[in-house]
C-alpha cells in the first residue's frame, strides 16, 4: 500500500549505499511522491532518480550548509510542501548530514518521517558473524592523529564491538592507531565496498591487519567498515591471582596509592577494587576480604 503523502511533513529517506536495487518500494513512493528532495549532492541522487524515472525538484543540504538550508526547508514546509531528506548514501544523519535539519523542524512543530533501508553499519554487522549482543556505533574517528589516539584510549575499555567508518586516504594510520592503543590481539572486521562490485569482508587478528592492507593495493580501496571487538570483560568483584600477586610485589616496594596506581595500569582493573585489596594487605587481614578467595 502507497504512503499518502502528508502535506507540511519532512520525510527521511534511506537509499542504497551501493546496489541501486536496495531500495525500499515505500522510499520510491515517499521520493516520487514529494515536492522537494533536499539531497546531500544533488548529483548523486539525480543519478538514482534517473534509475527509476522520477523527475523532482532537488535542493543541496550538505554539512557547509545545512544551518541555513534547514530554516528555509522548514519555511517550505510551514507553506504545505512536503519534503524529503536523502544522504549520498545510506541513512541520513548516520554520519552523514540530517540531525541540524531534524532537529530544527521539530523544534518549530513540523512531523518527521522516517522511512528506513540501508546502512552501512548494520549491514557490515550482519555479515560478520560477531556473536556478543552489544555494539557502539562511533562512525568517524577523528582525522588527526593525536586526537584519534585520544579518543581511541577513551574507548579502550569498552567490553561491546566498536564500530568505526573509515575513507580509504586514512584506513592505514588508523589501523595502526588501533593497534598500538587497543592492542594486537582484538579481532577485526574489515568490511569494504558494501554492497558494490568489489564488496569483501575480511576477518583477522588488529595486528595482522596492517599486513592485509599492503599485500594489495586494492585491499585499500572503497569505504569501510571496521568492527573490533570490544575489551575482555572480568568477573565482577574479583581480581585474578596475578593481579593480587602483582599488587602484594608493588606494596614491598612503592607507597599504597602509587602502588595502587601502578596496578591499576598493568591490570587494567578498578582502582578501589585494588584500593581495598590493597587496604587490606596493609592491615593484615587479607584472607577476610580477598576478593576471590575460597571458604
Amino acid at each position: 500500500m502507497k504512503d499518502i503523502i502528508a502535506a507540511g511533513t519532512l520525510y527521511v529517506v534511506a537509499t542504497p549505499i551501493g546496489n541501486l536495487r536496495d531500495i525500499t518500494l515505500r522510499a520510491l513512493d515517499i521520493l516520487a511522491g514529494v515536492d522537494i528532495i533536499a539531497a546531500e549532492d544533488t548529483r548523486t541522487t539525480r543519478h538514482l532518480l534517473t534509475h527509476y524515472a522520477i523527475a523532482k525538484n532537488l535542493m543541496a543540504v550538505h554539512r557547509h550548509n545545512e544551518s541555513m538550508a534547514a530554516h528555509k526547508i522548514a519555511s517550505l514546509l510551514s507553506g504545505g510542501k512536503a519534503v524529503a531528506l536523502v544522504a549520498d548514501a545510506g541513512t541520513p544523519g548516520i554520519s552523514d548530514p540530517g540531525g541540524i535539519l531534524v532537529k530544527t523542524v521539530r523544534e518549530q512543530g513540523h512531523p518527521v518521517v522516517p522511512v528506513p533501508g540501508a546502512n552501512a553499519a548494520i549491514c557490515a554487522l550482519s555479515a560478520s558473524g560477531i556473536t556478543t549482543p552489544h555494539f557502539l556505533f562511533y562512525g568517524f574517528l577523528p582525522a588527526s592523529a593525536g586526537s584519534r589516539r585520544r579518543e581511541l584510549a577513551e574507548l579502550k575499555q569498552y567490553p561491546c564491538t566498536l564500530v568505526f567508518y573509515e575513507a580509504p586516504h586514512r584506513i592505514l594510520e588508523c589501523v595502526s592507531d588501533l593497534a598500538e592503543v587497543l592492542g594486537v590481539h582484538r579481532q577485526l572486521t574489515i568490511a569494504r565496498e558494501l554492497t558494490k562490485l568489489f564488496e569483501s569482508v575480511h576477518i583477522c587478528a588488529l595486528g595482522e591487519a596492517i599486513d592485509w592492507f599492503q599485500a594489495d593495493p586494492d585491499h585499500r580501496k572503497g569505504e569501510f567498515v571496521l568492527l573490533l571487538s570490544g575489551a575482555e570483560t572480568r568477573d565482577e568483584g574479583k581480581l585474578s591471582d596475578q593481579t593480587q600477586s602483582v599488587l602484594k610485589l608493588l606494596l614491598q616496594h612503592l607507597p599504597l596509592k602509587q602502588a595502587v596506581k601502578v596496578a591499576a595500569e598493568i591490570s587494567g582493573q578498578s582502582k578501589n577494587m585494588l584500593y581495598s585489596l590493597a587496604l587490606s594487605l596493609k592491615d593484615g587481614t587479607e584472607d577476610e576480604i580477598r576478593p576471590n578467595s575460597k571458604s
